[in-house]
């Protein structure tokens, strides 16, 4: 069993064609992007009342209640 919160990291790779770096650079911010680690990394700059966590959690699910119902219609 892991500690509260604990941020469980899955693997990403990204396979490097023909030496195009670039665009495999590209290919790997775009999946971290969707896996939400920079936006987890933002929020581990600085610390985060225990208050000011559950109002953005709530947030956070009334934006997610509000896009399902959305897609309903």
């Amino acid at each position: 069993m892991g500690k509260k919160g604990a941020i469980h990291l899955k693997d990403i790779t990204v396979k490097v064609i023909d030496n195009d770096v670039e665009r495999a650079m590209k290919i790997l911010k775009k999946k971290i992007q969707n896996d939400g680690l920079f936006k987890r990394l933002k929020m581990k700059k600085h610390f985060e009342k225990p208050s000011q966590f559950r109002r953005r959690k709530m947030r956070e699910a009334m934006r997610r209640q509000r896009i399902a119902t959305s897609r309903k219609h």
